[in-house]
C-alpha cells in the first residue's frame, strides 16, 4: 500500500489494483456524484475520509459551485490557490495594488518590497511596443511555387471577404485581420507552406476569434484551389494540415523599466550603491550569457508574471510558452531582463511578449477575476500588459537584490517558516514561540524540527 497525504493528520490509503480494474467507459456521462463515487471505490480504502476531503473544497454557494463545475470537464472538486496582493506599485504615475494567485512563499513579499523600493525612486515606467498576434494555416502543396504565389495573390481578397462576418464586430472596434502572407517552408519539410496571418484583437486575448478566421481561410483556400485554372490536377489538391493560432507573439510586446541615479540606490541594505549597481549588472549579464542561470533567472520573473496572469483569468501556459520562446529568439536561451550602469544612471528593464485579454473567457465568468480587474482599475489589455510586465520586473529586481546582498535563502526560508510549522501541526502557541525564535536564527527544515522537538519535550 501507498499513502496519499493532504497533511499529516488527514490521509487515506491508495488501493493497488490491476490496470483493467481502473478503466471505465462512459465516465463523462456520469453525474458528478457518480464520478466521485467511482474514484473513491476504485482508488481509496478509507472512502469516508477521501469523500470528506473532496467535499470540503466545494463552495457552499451552490450557484457558484455550479459555475466552477462548468469551467472544465469531469469536475469533482475545487483546487485552491491563495490570492494575495502586492501594494504600492507606482506605474506611469498611477498607483496599483496588484493581485497575485500563487502558492510559493516569498513571491508576494518580494514583489511588495520591490514596489516600495521603487516607489521612493520614481516608480516603474511601462509602454506597449506592439500588439500583433499570429495565426497560421499549415498546408501541403505539390507543385510549382510560382503558380502557388499567383494563386495566393488571386485568392487573398477572398480570404478577407469570406471572413467578413467573423471580423465585423472586431473591425467595428478597431481590430481585425492585419495581413495574410504566403510563406514557403518547403526547405524544412517537403511541400510544406503556410498562410501566416497577423491580427489585432484589442482587449480580447483573441484565440477563438483568430482560430475561427484561420479555419475559414483554410476552407476558402482549399475550395478556390480546386477552381484555379493555373493549377494542374495535382496542384489543385491542396491538403490542409491544421489551422491554429500561435502563442509565440514577438510582435505583441511590452517594455517596463526602472531607473535612478546610482547614489539614489542607497538604502539600509545597500550601503554602497556603486558597488551594488556593478554587482547587480554582473548578475544580469551572467543570466544573459549562461543558460543554466538564465532559466532560473527567468523562472523568478515568471513567478511575478504568472501570478498576475492567473489572478486575471488569462492563460498562463500560453504566456509561459511564448515568453520562453522569446528568451531563445537569438538562438540561445537568455535573460529577459537587462541592465546598464552608465553616466551615473542605473537602468533595469524587461521586454516581454504578452498576449492578454480583459474581456471574454474567465474574465467575464470567474468572480475573483472580476474582483481582481476592479482592483486594477478595469484595465484595457494594453494596461494589463504593462502591469504584468512590471510584476515580472519587480520580482526579478527583488530576487537579484537578495542574491547580490544577503543571499536568497534568508528571506525565502523565513517566509517558508509557516509552511514548515504547518507540516508539523504546530499549535498557535508553538507558532508564536517559534516565529520569535527564528527572528534571530537561520530557518531550515531540520532546525525547525529540532526546536519543535525541544518545545514538546
Amino acid at each position: 500500500m501507498h499513502t496519499f497525504y493532504t497533511n499529516p493528520s488527514i490521509f487515506v490509503f491508495l488501493k493497488i489494483k490491476n490496470n483493467m480494474s481502473n478503466t471505465i467507459s462512459g465516465f463523462s456521462k456520469l453525474s458528478k456524484t457518480e464520478k466521485i463515487e467511482w474514484i473513491l471505490e476504485t482508488y481509496f480504502t478509507d472512502i469516508d475520509k477521501a469523500r470528506h476531503l473532496v467535499q470540503s473544497y466545494w463552495n457552499s454557494d451552490e450557484k457558484l459551485q455550479k459555475l466552477h463545475d462548468e469551467f472544465i470537464e469531469n469536475t469533482i472538486t475545487n483546487y485552491y490557490l491563495p490570492l494575495g496582493v502586492a501594494p504600492n506599485f507606482l506605474i506611469n504615475d498611477t498607483y496599483y495594488t496588484i493581485p497575485m494567485a500563487i502558492e510559493e512563499s516569498s513571491v508576494i513579499a518580494a514583489a511588495s518590497k520591490a514596489a516600495k523600493f521603487w516607489l521612493e525612486r520614481g516608480g516603474f515606467k511601462a509602454e506597449v511596443l506592439s500588439t500583433e498576434k499570429i495565426g497560421q494555416v499549415h498546408f501541403i502543396y505539390k507543385g510549382d511555387f510560382e503558380k502557388l504565389t499567383a494563386f495566393f495573390e488571386h485568392v487573398k481578397p477572398k480570404l478577407f471577404s469570406d471572413t467578413a462576418a467573423i471580423t465585423k464586430s472586431m473591425k467595428r472596434r478597431g481590430g481585425g485581420i492585419l495581413d495574410i502572407e504566403l510563406r514557403n517552408k518547403s526547405k524544412h519539410l517537403p511541400n510544406y507552406y503556410q498562410l501566416h496571418a497577423t491580427f489585432e484583437t484589442l482587449d480580447a486575448m483573441g484565440a477563438n476569434f483568430i482560430n475561427s478566421c484561420l479555419e475559414q481561410f483554410a476552407m476558402t483556400f482549399k475550395n478556390e484551389a480546386l477552381k484555379f485554372e493555373g493549377f494542374n490536377p495535382e496542384e489543385k489538391a491542396i491538403s490542409i494540415v491544421m489551422s491554429i493560432l500561435s502563442n509565440y507573439v514577438p510582435q505583441c510586446l511590452v517594455r517596463a523599466e526602472v531607473s535612478c541615479k546610482i547614489e539614489d540606490l542607497k538604502s539600509k541594505d545597500i550601503p554602497n550603491p556603486e558597488a551594488f549597481a556593478q554587482k547587480f549588472k554582473q548578475a544580469v549579464t551572467i543570466a544573459e550569457i549562461e543558460t543554466y542561470r538564465a532559466v532560473t533567472h527567468n523562472k523568478g520573473i515568471m513567478n511575478g508574471i504568472d501570478a498576475v496572469v492567473l489572478a486575471t483569468g488569462n492563460d498562463f501556459r500560453a504566456v509561459e510558452a511564448g515568453i520562453h520562446a522569446y528568451a531563445a529568439k537569438e538562438g540561445q536561451y537568455s535573460s529577459l531582463t537587462h541592465c546598464t550602469v552608465e553616466h551615473g544612471i542605473f537602468k533595469f528593464w524587461i521586454e516581454v511578449p504578452l498576449a492578454l485579454g480583459t474581456v471574454g473567457g474567465l474574465t467575464n465568468l470567474h468572480p475573483l477575476v472580476k474582483f481582481s480587474m476592479v482592483m486594477l482599475r478595469e484595465p484595457t489589455a494594453k494596461d494589463l500588459m504593462k502591469i504584468v510586465a512590471v510584476a515580472g520586473l519587480a520580482q526579478n529586481f527583488a530576487a537579484l537584490k537578495s542574491l547580490t546582498t544577503t543571499g536568497i535563502q534568508e528571506g525565502h526560508m523565513k517566509m517558508h517558516l509557516m509552511n514548515i510549522l504547518n507540516q508539523f501541526e504546530a499549535t498557535e502557541g508553538e507558532k508564536v514561540k517559534l516565529i520569535d525564535h527564528f527572528k534571530t536564527n537561520v530557518v531550515t527544515h531540520s532546525a525547525v524540527a529540532e526546536e519543535i522537538k525541544k518545545l514538546r519535550q
